[in-house]
């Protein structure tokens, strides 16, 4: 007789009611005093906020090297063409350029690069694939952003991640101003879970990508969370990057100065947290948003 394995759900979302569940997993997976890039310190620091800023990940001159690269790719009629690129509704502008490490040697030469994967594996405890990269576009003069949401709850609910064991960079290809639409984090929301209310269309991508509806949390939670955990808002050179956790709140404002704000994202998750089918999704979104190439970067 054939056995079958329930996963649990540790972390309820898109139901009826939004609902707080306490963190169930670790932040930092690693031993504290295992070798990597990361100093303990900042390691401690980033168990406790939930993020890390490095001031210069990458150099000048690499960070100059990534930001023609995304000119080119988003130049590209083919590119612009590919279902993996995400168009601003107001501009026609291309907003996003999903699985770049796929579509560029340059950008799959950034993901194996030890000061970046080493990080992700050190936070993680464990070897790590790419479960999402992008490149985000925000020209100057009305570029759309991105609303306050934890990607582990779309991650979780759509993707079907079943823990918390995942990990994001955003590296600067532009200089990020206080002013140009830049990241902002809630410090130590990553240790609550918010499950979001009402249930996920199918095909939520297709909006979400655009402007996010579904998985956003209420106003009211959003300002206790606030009130609670203040927000931090990055700004740094190109070459600079903001490493945090899958379940911190984060979200971005409209850029409508005249200076462009760009960046690499990459998401790694540990090889030991491959998905399983959506939580709370009628069907899985596509391999370019969500992996199903559970391949350790080497």
């Amino acid at each position: 007789m054939s056995t079958v394995t329930t996963l649990t759900d540790l972390y309820p979302t898109r139901g009826t009611t939004e609902v707080s569940v306490p963190r169930q997993d670790p932040v930092v997976w690693g031993s504290p005093d295992a070798p990597g890039p990361i100093a303990t310190a900042d390691l401690q620091a980033y168990e406790r906020d939930g993020f890390l800023s490095v001031d210069q990940l990458i150099s000048d001159d690499e960070a100059a090297v990534c930001r023609r690269e995304l000119e080119r790719l988003v130049a590209d009629p083919e590119i612009r063409a590919d279902e993996r690129s995400i168009v601003e509704p107001r501009s026609k502008e291309i907003r996003s350029v999903f699985e770049v490490h796929r579509l560029s040697p340059v950008f799959a030469a950034l993901v194996r690069d030890e000061r970046v994967v080493g990080r992700a594996r050190q936070i993680l405890g464990s070897d790590v694939y790419v479960h999402q990269s992008r490149i985000n576009v925000k020209p100057g003069f009305g570029a759309g952003g991105f609303y306050w949401h934890s990607d582990f709850e779309t991650w979780h609910a759509e993707d079907g991640l079943p823990n918390m064991r995942t990990v994001s960079v955003s590296i600067a290809l532009t200089e990020n101003y206080a002013t140009n639409g830049g990241l902002m984090i809630m410090p130590g929301s990553h240790r609550t879970f918010l499950g979001c209310a009402g249930a996920t269309p199918e095909d939520n991508y297709k909006k979400s990508l655009q402007m996010q509806d579904a998985g956003t949390p209420s106003d009211e939670a959003l300002t206790a969370m606030a009130s609670d955990y203040g927000i931090k808002l990055f700004t740094g050179k190109a070459g600079s990057a903001t490493w945090f956790d899958c379940n911190a709140m984060h979200g971005s404002g409209d850029n409508i100065t005249p200076f462009p704000r760009s960046n690499v994202f990459i998401v790694f998750n540990s090889v030991e947290n491959t998905a399983v089918e959506p939580f709370a999704a009628p069907i899985r979104r596509p391999e370019f948003i969500g992996a199903r190439d559970f391949t350790p970067v080497r």
